[in-house]
Formats: C-alpha cells, structure tokens, sequence
C-alpha cells in the first residue's frame, strides 16, 4: 500500500472573507468555520480563535488537536468512520495544510487536559507552540453528561479540521513525501537480509473519557489486529481520550506518529518495517492476558525479529506495557519499550507502576512531575480556573496575577510517548 502525503507548507493563519491558502498562508471563514464546526443540536455555541507562534496567548483547557487535510487521491476520506465512511485509507495522496492545526477548547470535559502556550518557558515543552492554531471554543448545552461532552468537541474538532482541509485540495504541494508498504510475504522478501521489525502500537483504550478509535471503532471493543503504517498516516486512528496532556496522543499526533516515520526512514537501510500491531491498554487483568497475549502472538506470526512497543498514559498501562514487553521476549523476539515517568517531583520515586528485568532497552520522553511556572499571558482561550483541578495541577495552582505553577503534566504533549515532544535524555 503506497500514500503520499502533499505537504502544503503553512507560515501564518489569519481570518478573510473565504477560506483559502496563498502564498503559504492559510486564511479562515471565522463565520463559515464556526457554522460548520457547530453542526450539532447538543452544541449551544462556537467561537473560532488565532494562537500564532511567539504571541502571548495561552489556551486551556486543551481538549484535542487535529491537523487539517484533504484526500486528493484514492478511496476512502478523512476521520473514517466519523466524518467519511469506513472504507480502508492508507493509500493515494492527501494533501496536509503542514503547520496548521485546530486545537479544541471550551469548557473541561475531564480533569485530564492541557495547556498550550505559544510563547514563554510553556511554550518550549509544546509541539503545538510551533504550530499556527485555529482555537475552536466549543459550549455544549447544560445538559450534557460527560462522556456526551466529549462526542460533540471531539467531532466538532474534527469537522473543523475537514473544512479547513478543504482548502488545500487544489494547491500544488511544497514537498511530496511517499511511504509504502507491501503485503507480508512481498515486503519479508524485500530486504532479506535486514532484521524485521514490527511496531506493537498500544492505544488507551480504559474507557471512562479514555478512548482511541480505529475506524469509528472504540478500540477497547476490539482485539489485536494488523494494520498497514499508512493507514494511520492517513486518519484511521482518531483519539477520543482525557487522559494527562503530557502523555496524550492528540489526534495530531497519529496523523504524524514520529515512530512509525522513524521506522520508514531507516526501512530498507537498517531494518525491513513490516508494519503495525494495534493492540489496547485494558482495566481488568483478564482483558490485559488476552491482548497481551494476542499481541505477541501477532507479532510472532509475523516473522519478527524485533518489536518497538510504545505506550499512552501512565499507572496502569504500564502493566500492558510490560506484559507485551515480557510476552514477546521469551518468544526470542528483541523490543524496545518508548516511555515517559512519574518519578516524583524530586526525581526520586518509582518511574512506571511495573517493571520487567526483560524491559532492558527502554526510550523515556521525560519526567511528568517537573515543576514549571507558567508566566502571565496577556490573552487566555478558554477556562484558566481549570488549572486548579487538571491532572498536574492543584488548588492554588493558578495565582492571582494569571500565572499558573504545576506539573508539566499540565502541558499538552510535553512527556509524548511517541517522542512527539523537545525533552530529550541522556546516561551519565
């Protein structure tokens, strides 16, 4: 399966009388995106924002981040199962407004949500400090239960996102980057003499405001399954989950997942990339055996000689992580486990709730209990109170001039676990 990405480079967003890109800069319908994004009966109001990088702005909290694109070429379209159908993606060309995103805000919808700065010490912990953010503030009507809250956001960040796409489908890219992957026993024949690698790709999946999905599909209702690399550059898993901003994987951060680039980079180099185990993170220790399980089992199936396992969230995942971690080991299969710590604000506790003597080649992406002070900004999209109660935070967290001190866990993508973040770790 071959997808090429057309990357529209984005320098600067600003609102005009049509939604258009030129010259590399991507101006917004505000009315026309608001009416569109706000599509919903349960939806009461929509009010559509620019956070540029450099500008004193904070946006909190930040329920989700979406990059806008357009399929030119090939079946299926964006958000399959949500906004298109069901039908596969993962091959043809689409198009990627490259430095634009629609980040979601509005009232909170779970105590596990973000902040992005766009200037400042926050800023340098954010990915999405980088990126030119359409801020869509969404307010549900009152009666809303929670886990309704985050349907309406979640498809109103998408439906945005879709719009915005729209406006790439008739521009020439700057860049057209290609990726493909043939079937099993094409691509094992390949590269025959490159060690094959499987990515075991863990989604959260513990329910309560903590879900991915796959196709539409909340992935905890489904077990361990194959999928092409592409299919997830190209919009197939979608996140639906509240869990702490640090460590969350954005819907953003799917579309431009750097392991699985990583993996494309080195395939016919260094390894043969076979492709991806989905696999999902679970509550009770029956459901934990069997994806686990069935994890290994795939990746064994597939003639793996070595497995990357990446993790989302912290505490009880890290029981998943391991048991994939212990579970493909004794099947004489090399992995390497990609994740992030909860060592204490001193550094000196315990980083993940499990541990494996067979988890010897580990990738940290950061302490999440680091202290930061947030300074003041002059404009704040959103509910700045939240700070007191979002995960990394506490009462007193936010100060009476504005500023905010917490756990970087308070900041979106800052510990990502799929080293879509700027911390960095060395041995000494």
């Amino acid at each position: 399966m071959r997808l090429e990405l057309g990357d529209i480079l984005i320098k600067d967003v600003q609102f005009g009388a049509k939604t258009e890109v030129k010259d590399g800069v991507l101006f917004v319908d505000k009315d026309a995106l608001a009416k569109i994004a706000g599509d919903d009966e349960r939806i009461k109001s929509v009010e559509v924002f620019l956070a540029r990088p450099g500008e004193s702005v904070r946006i909190i909290p930040v329920k989700d981040v979406v990059e806008p694109r357009v399929k030119v070429e090939g079946p299926g379209g964006l958000f399959p199962g949500f906004i298109a159908g069901v039908e596969q993606v993962g091959s043809g060309r689409t198009n990627v407004l490259k430095g634009a995103a629609v980040v979601t805000t509005g009232k909170i919808v779970g105590f596990q949500e973000g902040i992005i700065d766009m200037s400042g010490p926050g800023a340098q912990y954010t990915p999405f400090s980088k990126t030119c953010n359409v801020v869509v503030k969404v307010e549900p009507i009152d009666t809303l239960k929670q886990h309704e809250h985050e349907v309406v956001v979640r498809l109103a960040g998408f439906r945005a996102a879709t719009y915005l796409g729209e406006a790439g489908r008739d521009v020439k890219p700057d860049a057209v980057r290609a990726f493909e992957t043939k079937p099993l026993l094409e691509q094992a024949k390949q590269y025959p003499d490159l060690p094959k690698v499987v990515y075991a790709y863990m989604l959260q999946t513990q329910g309560l405001l903590h879900n991915t999905y796959f196709y539409g599909v909340d992935v905890r209702q489904i077990v361990p399954t194959f999928m092409y690399p592409t299919e997830v550059m190209d919009g197939a898993i979608t996140s639906g989950n509240c869990v702490s901003a640090c460590d969350k994987n954005p819907t953003y951060v799917h579309q431009n997942s750097p392991v699985i680039e990583d993996l494309y980079t080195e395939h016919g180099k260094t390894i043969n990339f076979l492709g991806c185990v989905v696999t999902n993170e679970n509550v009770t220790l029956a459901d934990k055996e069997r994806s686990s399980n069935m994890t290994a089992k795939l990746v064994e199936f597939l003639g793996a000689d070595a497995a990357i396992i990446s993790e989302e969230g912290f505490g009880n995942p890290d029981a998943d992580l391991v048991m994939n971690c212990n579970k493909i080991e004794k099947k004489g299969i090399k992995t390497t486990l990609i994740t992030d710590e909860y060592a204490g604000q001193d550094g000196g506790s315990q980083s993940l709730a499990d541990s494996t003597p067979l988890g010897d080649a580990c990738v940290t992406a950061g302490n999440a209990n680091e202290v930061i002070t947030l300074p003041v900004m002059k404009t704040v999209l959103g509910y700045p109170e939240v700070a007191n109660v979002i995960a990394g935070g506490w009462d007193g967290s936010l100060a009476a001039d504005g500023s905010i001190t917490a756990e970087i866990q308070v900041i979106t993508g800052a510990t990502n676990e799929l080293g879509f973040n700027y911390l960095t770790a060395k041995t000494i």
